[in-house]
């Protein structure tokens, strides 16, 4: 596999320089993993990891060598390999690749938080989907992953009043990925949108931290109205596939939403709503409160079917 050249198309920075120099390194014959790398960070150690496993995919596959090479290794950080997947994936034969690309980096290099919410999305789909094998295998083909990091790029033009290209973000994503999510939703941190066909989030939407959002599930309005209409998610929570979350509403953190479920009223933190109309598992008097640990984290979708009384086969 050829090594990395300093022809790559984005702009030289001094962070940039310092993880650009480890990858021309190593991908370099005779380079060893075990060799310690200058003040690398803990968020740092996922761009890294995904160099070791890019190199080892190629070493199994050699087919793949320019793919990766063009994907991944030839950049010289997370937010260039992002900005060119994101490019390929939403261009078409209007919209060149090459003008996505000069965008997308242009918001990412001024926008660290971005990369910052794009590894905890990445280490929170390595740690709740069993489907997922590599940091390189959730990068280059986990829809929702890549639905994710496009939103967070519109969502931030969409704060700069550049209303027209995040719009047009918007329906690229939703025709390339069928994911979609309003420009102006706002999403947390550590966020897993599994298999994600068919998820819709409205403009006034909230999602919190370390949420997990199956397929199918609309963060809708209710009607015509206008101004803050959409739900607002709590950290830790997980939202069942085909559910159906309606109208300026909260659902608390830590709750969980068994799949398939209408919910139209708060959901209060650390209970299970099921069924449509939604209702709390235990009722009004005796909920049945969670444990501690997040539903949004364990990804427990089944726990609560033995409290529900009348469930038979």
């Amino acid at each position: 596999m050829a090594t990395c050249i300093d022809t790559c198309r984005t702009g030289n920075t001094q962070e940039d320089d310092c993880r650009f120099y480890c990858t021309k390194n190593f991908f370099r014959p005779g380079y060893s993993l075990n060799r310690k790398i200058h003040t690398q960070t803990e968020e740092d150690d996922v761009w890294i990891k995904m160099l070791e496993e890019a190199k080892s995919d190629v070493e199994q596959e050699p087919i793949l060598s320019d793919y990766y090479y063009a994907s991944i290794t030839s950049h010289r950080s997370l937010a260039s390999a992002l900005a060119h997947i994101l490019s390929v994936k939403l261009s078409n034969s209007n919209l060149q690749s090459n003008t996505l690309f000069e965008l997308f980096i242009s918001v990412l290099e001024e926008s660290p938080e971005i990369i910052e919410s794009t590894k905890r999305d990445l280490v929170a789909v390595k740690e709740r989907d069993p489907a997922c094998i590599s940091y390189v295998h959730c990068f280059l083909g986990f829809k929702g992953f890549l639905a994710c990091q496009a939103h967070r790029i519109a969502h931030k033009l969409w704060k700069q009043k550049r209303k027209i290209v995040a719009l047009l973000i918007q329906n690229r994503v939703s025709e390339a990925f069928a994911v979609d999510v309003h420009p102006g939703a706002e999403i947390g941190k550590g966020i897993l949108l599994d298999h994600a066909t068919g998820v819709v989030i409205g403009e006034t939407a909230v999602v919190g931290d370390n949420v997990s959002i199956l397929h199918g599930v609309t963060l809708g309005g209710t009607g015509k109205q206008s101004g803050d209409r959409h739900p607002k998610i709590g950290d830790g929570v997980l939202i069942g596939a085909g559910t159906c979350i309606l109208g300026n509403i909260k659902i608390g953190e830590g709750a969980k939403i068994g799949s398939g479920s209408v919910v139209v009223k708060d959901v209060p933190p650390r209970t299970t709503a099921v069924g449509n109309p939604a209702r709390l598992i235990g009722g009004k008097e005796n909920t049945r409160k969670l444990d501690k640990v997040p539903p949004g984290l364990s990804m427990d979708q089944t726990s609560y079917i033995a409290e529900w009384s009348d469930y038979v086969i």
